[in-house]
């Protein structure tokens, strides 16, 4: 191999994780506009930072509403604009696919590029599904709080403010949203339903068919949630019982689809000439053909025996 590789192979590994460092760690901007903080300085920018923020502006409009949107993003608690994780996303890719390079040749680094989108992909849909697991266990409290306030004589965006100041995280972020889009014009109605979808919470939904309910026909609304409250309390007790007993399927079918992964590109990189066969005959090629379709039979039948919907 010649030395040249592998010193532009470390130089570029360099240059990338500098790019991620100046990303995560760079000072945040303030939301105030520039001639309000400074209305008598110069605000010119350089070449440099013309060239930055117009790159920033087209990647933003590029990632749109792909797998690192701002929606996926905001689901996953994220505070990061789609520009900055797809960045990451592509310096991870290109260190990951210099290191198989110097390893074991293109095949190598192409499998461990693909590692960096593919895992960043996953980690979103990771981080989402935490924080929506995290708001269904804190919603029983969160209504505790909503009737409390009702019961105290406030409205239902007053209550629902004042859960969003007493209430954990995610909970409050999205009772502060829904406060906020009340305060700038929208209808209850739709901004408790939009947050339902957000966080696919079945049991939020009916709070706000409740809700609305009672806003055309009456009634006592803070009864109404407690008896709510209590039906998605025990329906928690339920959740959790079932989580646990299927913990062991859903850790069994994680290993069994990751195992193949894993032992090939250990093969890759101790004994490439022995794995290398597949890809080198015709036989080969129909061998993995037929693998990967066993495997996504598999993959869909273990996640039918795993997933129980209430």
């Amino acid at each position: 191999m010649s030395p040249i590789i592998p010193i532009a192979g470390f130089s570029l590994c360099i240059g990338a994780m500098l790019v991620v460092l100046l990303m995560v760690f760079k000072p945040r901007m303030s939301s105030v506009p520039v001639l309000r903080r400074r209305p008598f300085g110069d605000t010119s920018k350089s070449t440099l930072g013309t060239f930055t923020d117009s790159a920033v502006a087209v990647l933003d409009r590029t990632v749109g509403g792909g797998p690192y949107s701002r929606t996926k993003l905001e689901d996953a608690g994220l505070r990061m604009p789609p520009s900055n994780y797809l960045i990451m996303v592509i310096a991870s890719s290109a260190v990951l696919g210099l290191i198989g390079l110097l390893l074991n040749g293109v095949d190598l680094a192409i499998l461990m590029a693909l590692v960096a989108p593919i895992g960043a992909w996953a980690l979103l849909a990771l981080l989402a599904d935490r924080r929506r697991s995290k708001f269904d266990q804190q919603l029983g409290d969160n209504i505790l709080l909503i009737s409390g306030g009702l019961r105290a004589g406030h409205s239902v965006v007053a209550a629902i403010d004042s859960a969003a100041k007493e209430a954990p995280v995610p909970s409050s972020e999205e009772f502060a949203r829904v406060v906020n889009e009340i305060r700038i014009g929208r209808d209850l109605e739709a901004a408790l339903a939009d947050t339902a979808g957000r966080m696919k919470n079945e049991d939020f939904a009916w709070i706000g068919q409740a809700i609305q309910i009672n806003r055309e026909v009456g009634g006592d609304l803070a009864e109404v949630l407690e008896h709510v409250g209590e039906t998605i309390r025990e329906r928690g007790e339920i959740k959790a019982q079932v989580k646990a007993l299927s913990a062991e399927g859903k850790l069994s079918a994680i290993i069994l689809m990751a195992l193949p992964f894993a032992i090939g590109l250990m093969l890759m990189v101790v004994n490439p000439k022995y794995i290398g066969v597949l890809t080198t005959h015709v036989l080969g090629w129909v061998m993995l053909g037929v693998g990967s379709v066993m495997m996504i039979i598999g993959g869909l039948w273990m996640r039918k025996i795993i997933q129980i919907k209430f």
